[in-house]
C-alpha cells in the first residue's frame, strides 16, 4: 500500500513504514495535497499539516491518518468518521519532552531567566533587580492531569511543590489533590493547562476565569493554542493580577506583533511551539504512530484509535 508522510518524521519511523509499504515524504502545501492524497492508503503528519475536510474527502483510498503527538485539533476527526477512515495518535510519544518544557519554563518564570538571558546579551548588570522566588513549598494547579500532567506533577512533587489538579473524571494520582476549578484559580500560585483543544475547551481560561485567580499568579500554557484566551491574558498582565506568562502555543501559529499582543510584553516568556522537539520525543512519537499506522493497514485493531466508536 502506499504511505504519504508530509510532515518531517523520524528516520526510525519512516523506515519502519517502508519494511511493509511504499512511502513518500514530502511537505506538500494544501492545495497540493488535496490533489495528491486519493493516490493514497495512510496518511501521516505531525502539527504542521492540516487534514481538513476537503483532504478527508478526496482521500478515496485513505483507510487511516496517523498523527506522530497528541493533539489532533489539526485534523477533521468527524469527516474521518463519516468515511470510515480511522485517526490514530501517540499520545504518549512526547510527554516527557512537553513535561520537560513546562518545568523548565516554571523556573523560567520565577527566577526572570529571559530578563536575565537578555539584558546581559545588552550589557547590563542586573543583579539587584533580578531577586527571584522559589518553587518548593509553591501551590501548583494543573488544569488536566492525562500523560504529561502527571509527569508534571511528580517533577513538581520533586521539587517541593504542593500540587493540586482540577480533571472532570479524576483519576487517583499519588501527592496530588483534587480540587473545584474555582478552588484551583483562587488558591495556585502557579497554574499550569494540560488539556485538548476541543471546542468546549477553547477559551477555557479567560476574563471570568482569571478574575478568580491570585493576583500575582503565574501562568504556563504548553498543551495547545486556544486554551487560553490571549486577549484577556494580555488584560490580565497589564493589570497586574497576572505576574508573569509562559507560552508555548498560540491561537495563531507562528504569532507575529500584528496578530499577538503578548510578543509586546516583557512579562510573556515565548517559545515556539517546542514542547515535543527533542530527538527523544520524536523518534518515540514516529515509532508509536508508525506501529499504529501499520495495524490499520494490517487489518488490526490500534491501541491509540482516537475515532472508535
Amino acid at each position: 500500500m502506499k504511505i504519504l508522510v508530509t510532515d518531517k518524521l523520524a528516520s526510525e519511523a519512516v523506515d519502519k513504514l517502508k519494511e511493509k509499504h511504499d512511502v513518500l515524504f514530502e511537505e506538500m502545501d494544501h492545495d497540493k495535497l488535496v490533489e495528491e492524497i486519493s493516490k493514497y492508503d495512510a496518511l501521516v503528519i505531525r502539527s504542521r499539516t492540516k487534514a481538513r475536510k476537503d483532504v478527508i474527502e478526496n482521500g478515496k483510498n485513505l483507510k487511516v491518518i496517523g498523527r506522530a503527538g497528541v493533539g489532533v485539533d489539526n485534523i477533521d476527526v468527524d469527516a474521518a468518521t463519516q468515511r470510515g477512515i480511522k485517526v490514530v495518535n501517540a499520545p504518549t510519544g512526547a510527554s516527557q519532552s512537553v513535561a520537560e518544557l513546562t518545568l523548565g519554563l516554571m523556573l523560567a518564570l520565577v527566577r526572570q531567566l529571559p530578563k536575565a538571558d537578555s539584558s546581559l546579551h545588552e550589557g547590563q548588570w542586573l543583579k539587584k533587580q533580578l531577586k527571584g522566588s522559589e518553587l518548593y513549598g509553591k501551590k501548583l494547579g494543573l488544569i488536566g492531569l492525562g500523560n504529561i500532567g502527571s509527569k508534571v506533577a511528580a517533577f513538581a512533587k520533586a521539587m517541593g511543590m504542593e500540587v493540586i489538579a482540577y480533571r472532570r473524571h479524576p483519576v487517583p494520582t499519588p501527592g496530588v489533590e483534587f480540587t473545584s476549578l474555582e478552588e484551583l484559580l483562587s488558591s495556585a500560585d502557579i497554574i499550569s493547562l494540560h488539556l485538548p483543544l476541543t471546542p468546549e475547551t477553547r477559551h477555557f481560561v479567560s476574563k471570568k476565569e482569571f478574575a478568580q485567580m491570585k493576583d500575582g499568579v503565574l501562568l504556563v500554557n504548553c498543551s495547545r493554542g486556544g486554551i487560553v484566551d490571549e486577549n484577556a491574558l494580555y488584560d490580565a498582565i497589564k493589570s497586574g493580577k497576572v505576574a508573569r506568562a509562559a507560552m508555548d502555543v498560540y491561537e495563531i501559529e507562528p504569532p507575529t506583533l500584528e496578530n499577538n499582543k503578548l510578543l509586546r510584553l516583557k512579562e510573556v516568556a515565548l517559545t515556539p511551539h517546542i514542547g515535543a522537539a527533542t530527538k527523544e520525543g520524536q523518534k518515540r512519537a514516529g515509532l508509536i504512530v508508525a506501529e499504529e499506522v501499520l495495524k490499520v493497514l494490517d487489518g488490526k485493531e490500534p491501541a491509540f484509535w482516537v475515532n472508535k466508536k
